[in-house]
């Protein structure tokens, strides 16, 4: 985890998570890139990539750089490597932009979750980052002075689709020292015997050079409700877990287990794109 990128719109949840980037950069000796989206009306974003001198974007620039250099200030960033950007673009497609140029290792981002018609109708740029991001994105909720992974819950179906992302989980887990817990949630659509779900899982982890793990079935009413129960159940840490990057009606019917734990996980969440 030596490049991180955190996206900060200069609220108390971008500080959190710009707080916790900080940890892990000094701990792995890594940087940071914190970035800020100006995002206007389409005239005036044209105007912009025109050359133009609009008197109110020039003050919204002078502003956005005003308030990255306060942050630059913050003790937490002491003796850490950052650049700092502010980007005339829509946030999502700025930040799943400055990832690609900048190849990174991690997003960090600050959520404070949705519900109700918000997360049915409009989502979060969060959520769609968790979507679409190469990058694994780690969702912190709340702020942490000591953000740690001793406990890392890892949910999944432990399918062969998920063998290419799980590489990253073990890399992810080996950073911080975690031990990992890796569960499948059984539910009543979707239920295997204790036997069947050992032997998928025991075959597929033997697939990995790894020691430092468990195996665990976890029965529940939902596959969602099912992880944040065992997590909370055992105290983890943090939660993990594969996301598929669909779109369209497909993700606006079935929605997205992995997005569902960014909004209703109090635990920080960290994604990988399958």
């Amino acid at each position: 985890m030596k490049r991180i990128l955190v996206p900060t719109d200069f609220s108390d949840h971008a500080e959190y998570a710009l707080k916790v980037a900080a940890q892990i950069a000094r701990d792995n000796e890594g940087e940071i890139f914190l970035v800020h989206m100006l995002e206007f009306p389409t005239q005036m974003a044209d105007a912009v990539s025109g050359g133009a001198d609009i008197p109110e974007i020039m003050l919204f620039m002078k502003k956005a750089h005003e308030k990255l250099e306060e942050l630059l200030t913050r003790d937490f960033l002491e003796g850490i490597k950052v650049s700092e950007a502010v980007k005339f673009e829509r946030a999502f497609e700025g930040i799943i932009k400055s990832s690609q140029k900048n190849s990174v290792d991690l997003v960090v981002m600050g959520s404070h979750g949705a519900s109700g018609f918000q997360e049915m109708f409009i989502g979060s740029t969060t959520e769609k980052i968790v979507r679409t991001s190469e990058a694994p994105v780690l969702v912190i909720k709340h702020e942490d002075n000591n953000f740690k992974a001793d406990r890392f819950v890892f949910a999944s179906d432990f399918t062969p689709e998920t063998k290419k992302p799980f590489k990253k989980i073990v890399d992810f887990a080996n950073v911080f020292g975690a031990h990992l817990d890796l569960v499948m949630v059984n539910t009543p659509n979707s239920f295997k015997s204790s036997h069947a779900a050992q032997k998928i899982m025991k075959e597929f982890v033997a697939e990995f050079p790894i020691t430092n793990y468990s195996l665990h079935i976890y029965n529940d009413s939902n596959i969602e409700t099912g992880i944040l129960n065992f997590a909370n159940g055992i105290n983890a840490d943090i939660i993990g877990m594969c996301t598929h990057g669909r779109t369209s009606l497909y993700h606006f019917f079935n929605g997205s287990i992995s997005e569902g734990l960014v909004n209703h996980s109090s635990k920080p969440v960290v994604t990988f794109k399958i």
